[in-house]
């Protein structure tokens, strides 16, 4: 994740927690120098961590849960990382199968990186744009995407316009992955079509897997 544009929004903002996965120094949180992708045709495969303000990786073992949840195997399902930063949320889904991953990234370094990545492991079915990925959403296709990762920087007011557009171009059925300094309950997802599916926290971070409001997924 890694996202940070100017913005007027004066809604509050919350203080971002400290990631679990690097170290901490001073008042400065410092990335783990490089992740690796933990599932799939790609696994094992590192992707480096640049110190970047607002840049935090999804641990391991969120990242575990949450394709366990999605049921590990992507084959055919269209993807986009809104806030890509080190691109391991998108490339673990292309690493399972996924027939197109959109990666989108506003910061010039972190989309070289990405697009290195990408053309080491000839992996085809990703695409890197650089550029705003809220308003990538918003110019997609309603109902065109399997699966919409939202992970924005914890301190931005981009949880709103992002869970909006999203509602809009996931399918019926189909995902949003959101990852927030709180939770998000049902209450407060209806107002943009969305519901809960399922949910967990890991340290300071709660993450949720959620489904359009008027898909009922019980059982899954």
């Amino acid at each position: 994740m890694k996202y940070t544009p100017a913005s007027d929004n004066k809604s509050p903002k919350t203080a971002a927690p400290r990631p679990k996965s690097g170290k901490v120094v001073g008042r400065k949180s410092v990335p783990p120098g490089e992740i690796r992708i933990i599932g799939g045709q790609y696994k094992r495969t590192k992707l480096p961590v640049a110190n970047k303000p607002g840049l935090r990786p999804t641990p391991d073992r969120v990242r575990e849960t949450l394709f366990n949840w999605l049921g590990q195997d992507l084959t055919g399902w269209r993807c986009i990382d809104v806030f890509a930063g080190t691109g391991v949320l998108g490339f673990e889904a292309a690493s399972r199968g996924a027939a197109e991953v959109l990666l989108c990234e506003q910061d010039a370094g972190l989309v070289d990186q990405l697009k290195a990545l990408q053309a080491r492991l000839h992996a085809d079915m990703v695409r890197v744009e650089r550029g705003d990925g809220v308003a990538v959403l918003r110019r997609a296709s309603p109902a065109s995407m399997q699966l919409v990762f939202l992970d924005p920087p914890f301190d931005s007011p981009l949880f709103e316009p992002a869970l909006k557009a999203a509602a809009q171009v996931v399918a019926d059925p189909g995902y949003v992955y959101l990852e927030a300094p709180q939770a998000w309950t049902d209450a407060a997802l209806a107002d943009y079509g969305l519901q809960l599916h399922r949910s967990g926290k890991a340290g300071a971070v709660f993450f949720h897997l959620l489904v359009r409001k008027s898909v009922s997924l019980e059982g899954a």
